[in-house]
């Protein structure tokens, strides 16, 4: 193996391992040309059992993400554009992090901490978060001692993200623009 590689910033090495990742999947031959057609649904799924927003409501989106994951109805419009981008570990990460503030017990708070850190903050994770290598750092130092701000600082850069860039994107998408044309 090339030893330079140590020496790398963490940042790269992350960026390399999703390239890699990207084009291992786009390499794959397709048995027929049906395979390389990705599925598209004309008409976005609609969200389940909630209550659809005023066009008011749905316009306010547009300038805060805090308010679309504030109502069901956009936080599962919003889960289902993500879902449909293979993108949603960030708002995962979010509804985990909001659930993890809301646990009282310090032993069940240590064992949900845990497990939001193996499956969305450790390197490799199953469902790894794109936050730097700083705020991995202190967010596993805070779970020396788990508490309801343990995740605050990876929960803000996270939520930083999907302000700037998932947001746009779902604004842009057939789930919001059903809601609002």
């Amino acid at each position: 193996m090339c030893k330079g590689l140590a020496a790398l910033p963490q940042s790269c090495l992350e960026r390399a391992k999703e390239i890699k990742i990207k084009l291992g999947t786009l390499l794959q031959k397709p048995d027929s040309a049906v395979d390389l057609v990705i599925p598209y649904n004309e008409k976005p799924e609609k969200p389940a059992k909630t209550q659809k927003p005023s066009l008011e409501e749905a316009l306010q989106w547009r300038d805060s993400l805090d308010k679309l994951l504030q109502n069901n109805y956009g936080l599962a419009s919003f889960r289902s554009f993500l879902k449909s981008e293979f993108s949603e570990e960030n708002l995962e990460f979010w509804i985990a992090c909001e659930d993890y503030k809301k646990t009282k017990s310090p032993a069940k708070m240590a064992e949900k901490a845990k497990k939001i850190y193996d499956e969305f903050i450790q390197t490799e994770a199953p469902k790894e978060v794109n936050i730097d290598h700083v705020t991995k750092d202190i967010t596993l130092r805070n779970l020396a001692e788990p508490s309801r701000s343990s995740f605050d600082l990876a929960q803000k850069r996270v939520h930083a993200l999907m302000q700037k860039d998932c947001l746009p994107r779902f604004l842009r998408s057939p789930w919001y623009q059903a809601l609002v044309l």
